[in-house]
């Protein structure tokens, strides 16, 4: 089995379980292990399995500083004390300087990319710029950076087919050939976040609807607060989720949207904002209480954790028809209007046998994505 040096920024240091990068690297490492796997996590913060090796470093200022900045030095001196099999960079961006310090250090191991994001979308033909990091007109800088990333790495490993297009579509427009090097791997589920049973709305009771994703502008906040006025009313409570609660200065002062967010959305009527202040045993809680969740209006989405944790949990996901959703979502839960919405979750409320079906359906979804049964398919993409 590979010795596996997996490289990761985590932009979210003071309340880590808000940050995915890490949550995955946290299910996703420890299964590696079981595997047979010697797996060493370069980061700001080590993973709970104390079996992963762990290597700190600086959590970078702003999120264009992780994009731009690195230490070759240290990355050669690192390669040089674990001698990897495998060099994952969870930021692609910084793969051309991890591909010159293995130079230096004379590493013959495989770099793989696992993107995480895209910084792009595509609105049919249209490419369009992920607006959460153009502040400063430096989306496409970005998004040049991003490519030539890719251009450095032995294996792509992207989260879903809608990922894989548009990545391939992008790349294309570049002259760049992905060929065998693309591969799809999605990120693990979290075991802890799996039941078998979803009890449906009881009759008379209101549905329980949760929105569990950051309140950054760029996932359509401003789309969701629309929707939530349409959506909260006697015959449904809907609650969202303070998943940051209070960020430091460095990351407010880019972009303070999901502050302004939080706000605006405790101020509606029937609008509960709950914190799980960081802790995934509460998240859980959170997430057992409702009865269905409701996916982010994202163009830009390749995948979302959130609706996959949803989902384990049994919970019917209504979404927006967009990205990634519109591939893995129930086609009876999308929509592309407000009124639709408020059609779908009375027919849930309504209708046990359309929730029960729904419900068996979100939980079978993510059947596939069993730490297991990921950590072997990452195995397979990275030898």
């Amino acid at each position: 089995m590979p010795k596996v040096l997996y490289l990761l920024n985590i932009s979210n240091p003071d309340r880590l379980s808000a940050d995915s990068g890490w949550v995955v690297a946290d299910t996703l490492l420890p299964a590696l292990v079981d595997a047979g796997t010697e797996a060493v996590f370069a980061a700001p913060a080590p993973v709970t399995d104390r079996r992963v090796g762990f290597v700190p470093t600086a959590v970078p200022c702003t999120k264009y500083r992780a994009r731009f900045d690195g230490d070759t030095a240290f990355l050669a001196d690192l390669l040089r004390r674990t001698r990897p099999d495998v060099v994952v960079a969870n930021q692609v961006e910084s793969a051309p300087l991890v591909r010159a310090a293995m130079l230096e250090a004379g590493s013959g191991a495989v770099l793989a990319g696992y993107c995480h994001y895209l910084p792009f979308s595509f609105d049919r033909a249209n490419l369009l710029l992920d607006p959460s990091l153009n502040d400063g007109g430096l989306g496409r800088p970005v998004l040049l950076t991003f490519l030539a990333g890719v251009e450095a790495l032995d294996r792509v490993l992207v989260h879903s087919e809608t990922a894989a297009r548009w990545l391939t579509s992008a790349a294309g427009r570049a002259g760049l050939e992905l060929g065998e090097r693309l591969r799809i791997v999605p990120p693990p589920r979290d075991p802890a976040l799996v039941r078998d049973d979803a009890p449906g709305p009881a009759d008379g009771t209101p549905l329980s609807a949760v929105y569990n994703h950051r309140l950054y502008a760029h996932y359509g906040s401003e789309e969701f607060v629309r929707l939530a006025v349409e959506l909260a009313s006697p015959a449904l409570r809907l609650t969202v989720m303070d998943l940051f609660g209070n960020r430091r200065a460095g990351r407010t002062a880019l972009d303070a949207s999901p502050e302004r967010f939080r706000d605006v959305l405790a101020a509606l009527p029937g609008v509960e904002v709950a914190s799980d202040g960081g802790d995934r045993g509460r998240y859980r809680q959170v997430l057992a209480a409702a009865h269905i969740g409701i996916a982010p209006h994202r163009p830009s989405c390749p995948w979302s954790l959130s609706v996959i944790d949803c989902q384990a949990m049994g919970l019917p996901v209504i979404s927006p028809r967009l990205g990634w959703m519109a591939e893995h979502i129930h086609p009876d839960l999308l929509f592309d209007t407000p009124a639709e919405a408020v059609k779908i979750t009375a027919r849930l409320a309504g209708d046990p046998a359309f929730y029960a079906g729904h419900s068996d359906y979100a939980r079978a979804s993510t059947e596939s994505l069993a730490p297991a049964v990921i950590a072997a398919r990452y195995l397979e993409a990275v030898a």
